[in-house]
C-alpha cells in the first residue's frame, strides 16, 4: 500500500501493549457465533452423551460376559453357558458408540465450519472498515497469518472442546459414579486424586508454556511479513542486488522462531514424562486393589477386567489431556489475535443518522479546513475554496505542500481537525461513508491493479458491467489496441499488483476503471505522468472531454496540463498562497509564474515538455 509522504507512523492498534485478552473473554465472543444453531448443538450434545453411555456400558456387559463364563464344569448350568444376550448387548453398545459418536459430528459440522465463515467475514468486512491511518500502519504479511491460523484456531477449538474434553469429562463423572457406588472406596479415592493431579500439573504446566506459543506467533508472524514484503517488492530487491541481505533478515526472524521453538519442545517433554509418571502410578495402585479384592474373593475375575477396562478406557483419552489442552490454549491464543482485529476502533464511522448522498451538480466545498496526521505536525492550514459544479479546479505546488491530502479528505479516510467539507452542502461526517465513494472516481498517480485479469481490474469500477461496457470505456481510455494485441486479450493477468503492464498501461487501465466507474466527481492525481508524450496528448483531450461535465480536481506537477482549468490553487507547506486561471497567475508573478518559466527553460533546453523531477515537484505531497 502507498505511504504518503506527510504520513507519519500510526500509532500502533495492535494487541501488543495492551494485556492479553482473557480465554473467557474469547469463548464469550465465539459462543453467540455456534449458538446460532442451538437445536443442532443441543442434539450433538445429546449424541455425546449417548455415545459416552453405551461406551461405559461395555464394560459393564463384558463382566457379565466373564462372570457368565467363570462356571465350573459341574455346574447344573454348565451346559447353558453361552450368554446370547450379553453377546448381543455388547455388539449393540459396541455399534451405538460409534453410531452416536458419528451423529454427534454429523450434526455439528455444519454449525462449526458456518461459525468459521461468518467470523472470516466479519474481520473481513471489518479490516475494510477501518481506517487508511490502521491499513498505512498494519504489515499484511502478519495480519494474513493472524487471520488465518484464527480461522482455524475456531474449528480447532471446537474439535477439541467438544469432541474431546466433554466427552472425556461426561465419562470420568459416570467411571466415578460407578466406583463408588459398587465397590470398595479406595478405587473411587485413587481415580479421583489420579484426575485431579493428572489436570492439575497439566494445566499448570501448559499455562507456564502458552508464552512460548504466543512468542512463536508473534515471530513467526514478523518473518511471515518480512517475506512477503520482499517479495511483493521483488523488482526493489533485484535492482540492488540484495538477495543476500533479504535473505538474512528472514533467517533472523527464523532463527528467532527456531529457538523459540525449540524451548517450547524442551518443556513438552517435561510435561509428558510428568503426566506418564501419574498415569503409570494410578493404573498400577488400581490393579493392586483389583486383584487383591480377586484373592480376598471379594471381587470377580469380572470386577477385575471391568475395573481394568474402565482404567484403560479412562486414562487413553486423559493420556492426550496434555496436548487438546494445548492445542486449546494454542487455539485461544490464535483467536485471541483474531479477534483482537474486531476489537480495533473503526476511526472513521458513519454517524448514527447518516444519510446517502445527493448530487444535483456536485459543487465541492473546503471551508476553512484545518488537518494533519499527528498533533505536533499540522498539514493543512485554513485552506478554503470551492469547486463550482461541473468545473475543473488544479491543484499544483511542491513535494509535501499537502496536494494528495486534498483528495484523501474528500474520500474521507481521514475526518478533518477543523473546518469542514461539503458537497452540494452536505458536510461530509453526515453521510453514508458508501455512498459518498460511489459518487467520487479517482485516478491515483501510483496505480496498484489486482493480481487479476485486465478485464477484472477495468470492471471494478463497476462489478457487472457488460462487455461492451469494459470495451468502450477500455477504448476511451486508448487502450483497447493493447489490450488486443495481447495473446489472451482481456483475460490476459496483470500480475502481483500489476506489475506485468508497464506504467503507462497500468495508468491506462486505472482510467478505463474510472470511467466505467462514471462518477459525479474526477480527482485525477498526476493521471498522465507515467505515458509518453503522444499518449499523454490523447489521453489528455479524452480526461478534458470527459471532465466537461463533472466536477473535477486535477492535482499536478506538469503546469501545462492544467492551463485551461476554471480555477488554479498554489500550494505550499499546506496554505494556499495563489488562487486564479492560468493567465492571472502568470500575471502576479508570483509562485506559479516562477514555477511555470522554470519549466519552460527547461523545455526549451531539451526541446520535449520537462518532467515531474525538472519542476522539483515529485510526489504526491
Amino acid at each position: 500500500m502507498r505511504r504518503y509522504p506527510n504520513s507519519p507512523p500510526a500509532p500502533d492498534n495492535d494487541a501488543k501493549g495492551k494485556p492479553p485478552r482473557s480465554d473467557l473473554a474469547t469463548l464469550k465472543t465465539l459462543i453467540p457465533y455456534l449458538w446460532v444453531y442451538k437445536w443442532r448443538v443441543l442434539a450433538a450434545l445429546l449424541c455425546l452423551v449417548g455415545a459416552k453411555l453405551a461406551n461405559v456400558g461395555v464394560p459393564l456387559v463384558l463382566k457379565q460376559l466373564i462372570d457368565q463364563m467363570s462356571i465350573s464344569p459341574e455346574h447344573p448350568r454348565a451346559l447353558l453357558v453361552l450368554p446370547l444376550a450379553a453377546l448381543v448387548a455388547y455388539g449393540v453398545l459396541r455399534l451405538s458408540t460409534t453410531v452416536f459418536t458419528e451423529l454427534r459430528e454429523f450434526l455439528f459440522a455444519r454449525v462449526t465450519q458456518r461459525a468459521v465463515r461468518t467470523i472470516a467475514l466479519k474481520v473481513f468486512r471489518h479490516l475494510h472498515a477501518l481506517s487508511l491511518r490502521f491499513h498505512l500502519n498494519r504489515q499484511t504479511g502478519g495480519m494474513t497469518r493472524d487471520i488465518e491460523r484464527g480461522t482455524r484456531g475456531v474449528s480447532s477449538l471446537i474439535s477439541f472442546t467438544l469432541f474431546n474434553i466433554l466427552p472425556t469429562l461426561v465419562e470420568i463423572t459416570l467411571v466415578l459414579g460407578y466406583l463408588v457406588t459398587h465397590y470398595d472406596i479406595w478405587f473411587s479415592i485413587i481415580t479421583f486424586c489420579a484426575l485431579v493431579l493428572y489436570i492439575a500439573f497439566t494445566i499448570i504446566v501448559t499455562d507456564w508454556r502458552t508464552h512460548f506459543r504466543r512468542t512463536m506467533n508473534d515471530l513467526d508472524s514478523k518473518a511471515s511479513t518480512k517475506a512477503i514484503d520482499s517479495l511483493i517488492n521483488y523488482e526493489t530487491v533485484k535492482y540492488f542486488g540484495n538477495e543476500d541481505y533479504e535473505a538474512k533478515r528472514y533467517d533472523e526472524g527464523l532463527q528467532r522462531y527456531e529457538t523459540a521453538a525449540v524451548k517450547s519442545q524442551t518443556s513438552l517433554s517435561l510435561l509428558n514424562t510428568g503426566q506418564s509418571l501419574i498415569i503409570a502410578t494410578a493404573v498400577t495402585l488400581i490393579l493392586w486393589r483389583a486383584t487383591q479384592g480377586v484373592i480376598d474373593g471379594k471381587m470377580t475375575l469380572g470386577d477385575l477386567v471391568l475395573v481394568n477396562t474402565f482404567m484403560i478406557q479412562l486414562y487413553i483419552p486423559l493420556n492426550f489431556l496434555g496436548v487438546i489442552y494445548r492445542e486449546i490454549k494454542q487455539s485461544l491464543a490464535d483467536m485471541e489475535r483474531l479477534f483482537s482485529l474486531l476489537d480495533q476502533n473503526r476511526e472513521i464511522a458513519d454517524a448514527p443518522d447518516a444519510r446517502p448522498l445527493l448530487t444535483h451538480g456536485a459543487q465541492v466545498r473546503f471551508q476553512h479546513v484545518d488537518f494533519s496526521y499527528e498533533s505536533k505536525r499540522k498539514i493543512l492550514f485554513d485552506v478554503d475554496f470551492t469547486i463550482a459544479a461541473g468545473t475543473t479546479t488544479a491543484v499544483v505546488g511542491h513535494s509535501g505542500s499537502g496536494k494528495s491530502t486534498l483528495s484523501r479528505l474528500l474520500f474521507r479516510f481521514y475526518e478533518v481537525n477543523g473546518g469542514g467539507i461539503t458537497i452540494d452542502g452536505q458536510d461530509l461526517r453526515t453521510l453514508t461513508q458508501d455512498s459518498l465513494r460511489h459518487a467520487i472516481g479517482i485516478v491515483p498517480q501510483d496505480t496498484v491493479l489486482f493480481n487479476d485479469s485486465i478485464e477484472y481490474n477495468i470492471a471494478y469500477g463497476q462489478p457487472g458491467a457488460s462487455k461492451e461496457q469494459i470495451v468502450a470505456a477500455a477504448k476511451a481510455a486508448s487502450i483497447h489496441d493493447f489490450i488486443e494485441s495481447l495473446p489472451d486479450g482481456y483475460a490476459s493477468m496483470v500480475g502481483e499488483r500489476g506489475l506485468k503492464l508497464s506504467g503507462g498501461e497500468k495508468q491506462r487501465v486505472a482510467i478505463a476503471r474510472t470511467l466505467l466507474k462514471n462518477p459525479a466527481i474526477l480527482i485525477f492525481d498526476e493521471a498522465t505522468s507515467a505515458l509518453d508524450s503522444k499518449a499523454e496528448q490523447a489521453i489528455q483531450a479524452q480526461l478534458k472531454e470527459i471532465a466537461r461535465s463533472r466536477t473535477t480536481l486535477v492535482i499536478a506537477h506538469r503546469l501545462s496540463t492544467v492551463a485551461d482549468a476554471e480555477q488554479i490553487l498554489v500550494l505550499d507547506h499546506g496554505r494556499i498562497v495563489e488562487r486564479g486561471t492560468h493567465q492571472s497567475l502568470l500575471a502576479q508573478d508570483g509562485l506559479y509564474a516562477q514555477m511555470w518559466q522554470r519549466q519552460q527553460a527547461k523545455a526549451d533546453e531539451e526541446g520535449a515538455s520537462p518532467s515531474d523531477s525538472e519542476l522539483g515537484l515529485v510526489g504526491a505531497g
